[in-house]
């Protein structure tokens, strides 16, 4: 009987601001050939003080312990009994962070009990692809890498290097690194070196995607610790097996190396190459798939605001990605809220934002013109942002609030802009992510900016991605 079952996936995305789990079973009658089972999203609530006091202001780390408490909430609300029909794991997760582990002494497993899983051990912070610790300067003292991508504040090798020079006794006290979702790969696995997808190297710098090899002789030249750096596989191949049964899911089920969560989300929802893939949670990303054969520049150029990211199959994306998305209106929000505070009033959050994007909706234009990058760009990190053509009759908060998100549109825009989509063969735009899912304003503005057929996918997520990867991966294997 057990067999006769259609084998069930399971994906597990641990992204910047939570953690999201789905099941995902084969449906041959269903038009897209699979069905999601359940699905299950926990916020994290991570944030953590800096684990070196010269990282201050601004640093971004994140406490891996709530990390992986979310994700044993997630694996805890999803149905058991679809849980023991798991044959396989794709996992994703935020790309360019890097953390620390002792190789054995990682996680500590609980068997017995209700829920079998695991539990961070000797482990260090996550340094965040958020974290602005290198300054331009800092980054200008670093060797030239061998790779098409450049190198940027918040990428795992920028930051070893950082920490390599300002907190090198911090380094010593671990022999493992990874971004956070090869952690938890490493640890399903009890793998005894970390391994890591060419997506996920990519992101960390120092690493040449032609070769699919880390830049070794640069960094051993320049004292990097290049222990550190994990081996490199192929981001649909499997990286191992489970090594305990994990809450329901038998021991020995196969687990995929971690995929970035970027190529993943794109992955769940580009149905045909011909479409380009939009997302705006917290920061924004728009990619479009480049033919076969196509190669980067093997220079980086820092100011180019399009890079090329390694896809699937030894193909790239071409992506302009925006640090400034939904971020920048819960920066607005947080303002607001904070100044009626100031003013002895006392409002949510969440009733503000509905607030303004009504009163948005409702303004349909205005003169107000804002550049919105409060956090800068990878390409210009010195930008901030500004408000220019203020008069007095823009003032209210459907002209801002429609202003600010026309601004982070059109700042897309300029990066990659529709002339430059239409060239490439792009048809239509998928989109998808938070900050558009819950934002008429902002959906008018991408129809706005870029007037092809725009879909907006409600169920576009890397976890679903992760899952399908595995799934279609195992499909193919059985293929004869």
């Amino acid at each position: 009987m057990a067999m006769a079952a259609p084998p069930v996936t399971l994906g597990v995305d641990l992204g910047t601001t939570s953690v999201k789990a789905a099941l995902v079973e084969a449906a041959p009658g269903d038009p897209s050939g699979f069905v999601v089972l359940a699905s299950c999203v926990r916020a994290t609530r991570a944030e953590a003080a800096a684990q070196s006091s010269a990282a201050a202001p601004q640093a971004r780390e994140q406490d891996v312990n709530r990390i992986i408490q979310a994700l044993n909430e997630c694996l805890a609300a999803l149905p058991q009994q679809e849980l023991r029909k798991v044959c396989s794991i794709g996992v994703s997760g935020q790309m360019h962070g890097v953390m620390f582990w002792k190789t054995g002494q990682g996680c500590e497993w609980t068997e017995g009990g209700a829920a079998p899983g695991f539990e961070p051990r000797a482990v260090s912070q996550l340094v965040t692809w958020q974290d602005g610790r290198c300054s331009p300067g800092f980054l200008a003292s670093l060797p030239q890498p061998e790779s098409h991508l450049s190198v940027a504040t918040g990428f795992g090798c920028a930051t070893i290097f950082w920490l390599l020079k300002n907190s090198p006794e911090f380094l010593k006290s671990y022999d493992a690194a990874g971004t956070i979702h090869d952690y938890v790969v490493a640890m399903l696995c009890g793998l005894p070196r970390p391994l890591m997808s060419d997506q996920n190297a990519a992101s960390w710098g120092y690493f040449n995607t032609q070769s699919q090899t880390w830049n070794v002789e640069i960094l051993r030249a320049s004292g990097f610790p290049v222990h550190l750096l994990p081996d490199i596989a192929q981001p649909t191949s499997v990286a191992g097996r489970t090594s305990h049964v994990w809450f329901e899911i038998p021991k020995g089920t196969q687990v995929g190396v971690a995929l970035g969560d970027f190529q993943a989300s794109v992955y769940s929802c580009m149905a045909q190459r011909t479409d380009a893939v939009l997302n705006i949670s917290t920061s924004v990303q728009l990619a479009a798939s480049m033919p076969s054969g196509f190669q980067p520049a093997q220079t980086p150029d820092p100011a180019a605001p399009v890079a090329y990211f390694p896809y699937f199959d030894r193909t790239y994306l071409a992506v302009a990605a925006s640090l400034n998305g939904g971020n920048v209106l819960a920066t607005f929000v947080h303002m607001l809220v904070q100044w009626m505070a100031e003013l002895g009033l006392e409002v949510e959050e969440s009733t503000v934002y509905s607030r303004m994007i009504q009163a948005a909706a409702q303004q349909t234009d205005t003169c107000l013109t804002i550049t919105p990058t409060v956090l800068g760009e990878r390409h210009l990190p010195d930008q901030l942002a500004s408000v220019t053509r203020i008069s007095s009759s823009d003032l209210s908060l459907g002209h801002v609030t429609r202003a600010l998100c026309r601004g982070i549109v059109q700042n897309l825009h300029s990066m990659l802009p529709f002339q430059q989509l239409q060239e490439w063969g792009v048809e239509r735009v998928v989109s998808s992510g938070s900050a558009l899912s819950r934002n008429e304003v902002l959906k008018q503005e991408v129809q706005r900016a870029y007037p092809f057929p725009v879909y907006f996918g409600q169920d576009v997520d890397a976890a679903v991605g992760a899952a399908l990867v595995m799934f279609q991966g195992n499909l193919k294997q059985k293929e004869p």
